[in-house]
């Protein structure tokens, strides 16, 4: 593991991606323009990166360069994509002023949304979130200060009401519901999501652990655990977008920082763990990038890539 220069290229090639697992598909993205990638730096088509921790700085916003490098990138025919744990719609508010084009992986990969069209789903069965949310409400009745968001195609559903839970489910949610019971919703669910005020990996994630046996169960942050099922991730809806354009992983470049994002970093040669990311992602990815609070994410592009210098650094 190494800060990557603009002149350095893997030194092994990782394994070829596989075909994602046999997903709900509406439609496939057409390919980007023909990239012109710059003389001397990787042949790079599809970018894709998580949000927190990761591209979104220290107080959770988005790098003020963002919006010059991304109309760098298009213009050389490369694909830059946001893939999050968080909504579809959270994700489409805050790239808005990106245009047209963006392909959006939310909901940790269980969803995967193009210009307003969804490329890609994996609904998680109604009774599975049924058990995930019985398992959070007994966890609320032994003590625990947690709450799950159920998370739907048209909305994301909770049941808690207090200031506190929800001014932290909507940092995600940007369309978030109260609703009596989170179990009997009309909506296609993809994910049920656990808010622990506490570390989730102490109490939520080992409350939660038997559904393993069946599903994913991926702590996403320090306060969240998600429930998907086994064939959705990350990692799986890269597979499938390199597989719908032709983009190889060697033209891959990915950047995460928690576990959520370990299966992302098997999709490209050019993989990145952030300065601050997770014990094993730093383990996982093939290349370390500066920090989310120091702008790495734009930086290493940049260098990479050789793009225009950003401003300030």
């Amino acid at each position: 593991m190494h800060y990557v220069d603009a002149y350095e290229q893997p030194t092994a090639p990782s394994a070829p991606a596989g075909p994602a697992q046999e997903r709900n598909m509406s439609t496939s993205p057409s390919a980007p323009a023909a990239p012109h990638p710059h003389p001397g730096a990787p042949d790079i088509r599809l970018i894709v990166t998580d949000m927190d921790g990761t591209l979104l700085d220290g107080a959770g916003r988005l790098p003020a360069a963002l919006w010059s490098v991304l109309a760098e990138l298009r213009s050389r025919g490369v694909l830059f994509s946001p893939a999050s744990g968080r909504q579809y719609a959270t994700l489409a508010r805050q790239f808005a002023d990106a245009g047209q084009g963006m392909v959006f992986i939310a909901e940790n990969g269980t969803y995967v949304v193009r210009d307003g069209v969804e490329l890609s789903s994996d609904p998680l069965d109604s009774a599975v979130a049924a058990r995930v949310v019985g398992a959070t409400r007994q966890l609320v009745a032994d003590g625990a200060d947690v709450g799950a968001v159920v998370c739907g195609k048209k909305s994301a559903y909770v049941e808690r009401t207090d200031a506190a839970f929800l001014a932290e489910a909507r940092k995600y949610y940007a369309l978030l519901r109260t609703v009596p019971d989170v179990t009997a919703v009309e909506d296609e669910i993809i994910k049920v999501a656990v808010f622990d005020f506490g570390p989730a990996e102490r109490t939520t994630a080992p409350a939660l652990k038997p559904f393993a046996a069946t599903h994913q169960v991926v702590v996403s942050g320090e306060h969240w655990v998600d429930i998907m099922n086994l064939t959705a991730d990350k990692g799986a809806a890269i597979r499938r977008l390199q597989q719908d354009l032709g983009i190889t992983p060697a033209q891959t470049m990915v950047f995460g920082d928690y576990l959520n994002d370990l299966g992302m970093l098997d999709t490209a040669e050019w993989s990145f763990a952030m300065a601050n990311a997770h014990p094993d992602v730093l383990r996982r990815a093939r290349h370390m990038a500066p920090s989310h609070t120091e702008n790495g994410v734009l930086r290493t592009i940049t260098d990479l890539l050789r793009l225009p210098p950003l401003d300030g650094r």
